[in-house]
């Protein structure tokens, strides 16, 4: 092992550890080595973390997510150019959506001499601190649910979200823009069950289409984040809005992202819905917690059981009213074959999901606001003139 290397080793267990003067004084050591072999060893060992990660399920989507999360700004953009100096030693095959994936996190590399410092704005210290702490992250990664092949293996036919150059899903995203910007909630409810409408449609549509075809989809999956504050209502969202759409959501509470399973179209309408959903939901809880405020009740622990119950509720509605725009879809559909159809596709997907997650929990909701609970329910509700019974709560799915 060369000194650079031993420096590096010594800075990684420190900053491991809880002893910050430790860390500090193995910083300062790896400060003063060998600037060049220091740099060498860094991308050498993140590059050997880095590809360890992808037969183990992750994606160069997935390490940014939590890099930008968990490290600094420049220890994100740190080890987001490595996904790309990495990416040279992949084997082949290497699939175009891994390429995809670095392309649109603009990952890119110049040159192995003097990396860090041309990204070092002239700080090398914090540059070095942030490049121990990426690697720290990188090396800590637990095995994640493998939803593509990675580099180098053999491609099989999965399934994949549709092209974003779809007319209909051009539509779809012209719905939602408009439930966004609407500040009629009536209206924002109108948009978005017309575009869950038109999602149920094109799914069904597929759905027959894939009964006929010589080599059938398979159920695919992609991951969506459920980030801090209020993760918990963030990932039932995903939830009630995977169930609509016939996919299976997983949460991974302690990697702040969720799992959906589903067919190529399913997945679409699931991310396309959910995004939107969200922007509505926290839009509308904003609104609620103002005028709650605006009664005296706002602030502290009473303003965050407002948010958590309003975001849940929410939610289950929202869930509500989406399966009912699905299964109205299934209805207008005069076809004997859809509906064995689309339980064959239904048990697919479950199948998958026990597959990939055998070992699954389930976390009970719990109401902390009636209030915020009240406020949620009747921001999703709004456009409905049955709104129907409050709904029960449901258990989320995590991994155990």
């Amino acid at each position: 092992m060369s000194p650079a290397e031993t420096l590096l080793d010594d800075a990684l267990a420190a900053a491991r550890g809880t002893d910050v003067p430790a860390a500090e004084r193995a910083l300062d050591r790896l400060v003063v080595g060998d600037g060049a072999a220091v740099d060498a060893a860094l991308l050498a060992r993140l590059s050997r973390a880095v590809g360890r990660l992808w037969p183990r399920g992750w994606q160069p989507v997935d390490v940014d997510r939590l890099a930008t999360r968990r490290l600094t700004a420049r220890g994100a953009r740190l080890l987001r150019d490595t996904l790309a100096a990495q990416r040279r030693a992949l084997p082949a095959p290497v699939p175009a959506w891994f390429d995809e994936q670095l392309t649109d996190l603009d990952a890119r590399w110049d040159a192995d001499a003097g990396w860090l410092d041309r990204r070092a704005d002239g700080d090398r210290i914090t540059a070095l601190r942030d490049a121990v702490d990426a690697l720290v992250l990188v090396e800590s990664l637990p095995p994640i649910a493998v939803l593509r092949p990675p580099p180098g293996a053999p491609a099989v036919p999965l399934a994949a979200v549709p092209p974003t150059g779809s007319r209909m899903l051009d539509r779809v995203r012209a719905l939602l823009a408009k439930a966004e910007s609407s500040g009629y909630p009536a209206e924002a409810e109108a948009f978005t069950a017309k575009a869950q409408e038109l999602m149920a449609r094109h799914s069904i549509d597929a759905a027959l289409l894939a009964a006929t075809a010589e080599r059938p989809d398979r159920p695919g999956g992609m991951r969506l984040g459920a980030d801090a504050p209020y993760a918990a209502a963030k990932a039932l969202l995903i939830q009630e809005v995977a169930a609509a759409n016939r996919c299976e959501s997983v949460w991974s509470d302690d990697l702040g992202f969720a799992t959906v399973l589903g067919f190529p179209a399913d997945l679409a309408a699931v991310e396309l819905l959910h995004t939107s959903l969200l922007v509505q939901a926290t839009a509308a809880m904003l609104r609620g917690r103002g005028e709650r405020s605006g009664r005296g009740k706002g602030g502290g622990r009473r303003t965050k059981g407002y948010d958590e119950s309003f975001l849940n509720a929410f939610a289950l509605r929202i869930g509500e009213r989406l399966r009912a725009a699905s299964t109205a879809a299934a209805e207008e559909h005069a076809d004997d074959r859809l509906l064995p159809v689309l339980a064959a596709r239904s048990d697919a997907v479950r199948e998958r999901a026990d597959q990939l997650f055998p070992g699954t929990t389930r976390h009970r909701l719990q109401v902390r606001d009636t209030e915020g609970w009240s406020s949620g329910t009747t921001a999703a509700d709004r456009a409905s003139l049955d709104a129907g019974p409050r709904p029960t709560p449901r258990p989320l799915r995590g991994p155990r």
